[in-house]
């Protein structure tokens, strides 16, 4: 069929693996960056919410990195965030989140829908034979999705390799051994992996993972996908003047850029502060804090107290102030790390939260204020105990169980909750103008 004036083709993969820590977010960027020094145009994508993941991908591939979630992005946005980057990219990439089936909607639910094939990623460490059984239990355990063939990583030795392959059904093709590298290998942290910005040289070593791949004849079929153009919905300037100053640091980051595209199609002029190291404030006529690693650098948080100062002058004035997640923990009287060390917060919620050493909540939920909707996610490490009582309580995607707690105290809108603005940006213009 040819191509329509308003559809776009593209190579196009989701890289997939059968859980989490198998190596396939290394691969995605070392991938993305050996085919960006092709000099071709490579542009990512992260299947669910994410915030660190993309951070890589990002510094491989020199594009801005968006979700591709059904239930949070919606089914139309998704298919308008491929059709826009179609008419952009050489190669579109898409790193799944977790296992290939794990979630509803699940990275597996993704491809289906867009029909986009599947580059498997197996660690093959500790295993021989099993490799392939694991290899044919995914490709089979649903029968209408498409896969490419199977990348090896962590492979010990040629003899290792060769047992490998031989364990796979002839249909399925081994596309790559990644030997046990330490250049294949990312630090982490309690959320995942490290932010890019933390890791020192990770420009040069995204290059040599690129180079490893050349040594190793690295060779990817790259299917072509057609995509019908979604045109994007104008929205009102419905914050139209208004300046937002928004918290951008290693402490705070955890920023969608889909949500700053949203509050620019709304209008709003955008300023960006650091918490860590400004003194006051920007002009602005609200704030918004995202979520981020406020623990990690609670002593210097605690210590710029002109930045504090600013900030609580602001919300005296009843000022509109969004705090999410890491940002809501700035705000409160204390934060306490898991060893039990303490600083000074804000001190406008009352109350203090406490790292804690397991996963305290994950997943997806929505917020209805007023009949409206809004979505997004949730991911931390930390209890909170305040004497607030919640305004709202979240919805889970999954359970009756209530969701996070959401705070409303005259122009502020605080929660564990990872906003995604798309998904109603009228009522993402009334936190911002404090008419929540």
């Amino acid at each position: 069929m040819n191509p329509s004036e308003d559809s776009n083709t593209c190579s196009i993969i989701l890289l997939a693996a059968p859980a989490s820590n198998q190596g396939k977010t290394t691969l995605t960027a070392a991938i993305t960056r050996y085919y960006r020094n092709q000099g071709l145009r490579v542009i990512v994508f992260k299947a669910g919410p994410d915030f660190l993941d993309p951070m890589i991908h990002e510094a491989a591939s020199g594009q801005a990195v968006y979700s591709l979630d059904t239930w949070m992005v919606g089914e139309t946005d998704c298919q308008r965030l491929l059709a826009q980057a179609a008419k952009h990219a050489d190669i579109i990439f898409i790193e799944c989140g977790m296992g290939l089936f794990d979630g509803s909607p699940s990275s597996a639910d993704l491809a289906r829908l867009f029909n986009v094939p599947i580059l498997l990623i197996v660690d093959a460490s500790s295993m021989a034979q099993t490799f392939g059984a694991i290899v044919y239990g995914l490709t089979h355990y649903q029968e209408d999705l498409q896969f490419l063939g199977v990348i090896a990583n962590r492979v010990a030795s040629e003899r290792h390799q060769s047992l490998l392959q031989q364990s796979l059904k002839p249909e399925m093709k081994l596309i790559a051994s990644i030997p046990r590298d330490q250049s294949f290998s990312l630090p982490s942290r309690h959320l995942g992996l490290v932010q890019a910005e933390e890791i020192h040289h990770l420009d040069q070593q995204l290059d040599q993972m690129g180079q490893i791949l050349h040594e190793i004849d690295f060779d990817l079929p790259r299917p072509d996908i057609q995509f019908e153009a979604v045109h994007s919905v104008s929205l009102s300037k419905l914050l139209n003047g208004v300046r937002i100053a928004i918290a951008k640091d290693l402490a705070f980051k955890f920023i969608y850029p889909a949500n700053l595209d949203c509050l620019n199609e709304l209008g709003a002029e955008l300023l960006f502060f650091s918490p860590l190291n400004d003194k006051t404030l920007p002009d602005a006529d609200a704030i918004w804090i995202p979520g981020g690693y406020p623990e990690l650098f609670m002593q210097q948080l605690s210590a710029n107290t002109s930045m504090k100062d600013s900030i609580k002058a602001h919300y005296d004035m009843n000022k509109p102030l969004l705090a999410e997640c890491g940002g809501m923990l700035y705000l409160l009287e204390q934060l306490v790390d898991k060893e039990e060390n303490c600083a000074n917060m804000l001190g406008i919620i009352p109350g203090t939260a406490r790292m804690q050493k397991k996963l305290v909540s994950l997943g997806l939920q929505s917020l209805s204020i007023e009949d409206q909707e809004i979505r997004g996610h949730t991911f931390h490490h930390s209890k909170l105990d305040s004497d607030w009582q919640a305004d709202y309580f979240c919805q889970r995607q999954k359970s009756d169980r209530p969701g996070e707690a959401v705070y409303l105290q005259q122009g502020l809108f605080a929660s564990y909750l990872h906003l995604y603005f798309p998904s109603n940006p009228t009522l993402v213009a009334k936190i911002f103008l404090g008419e929540c």
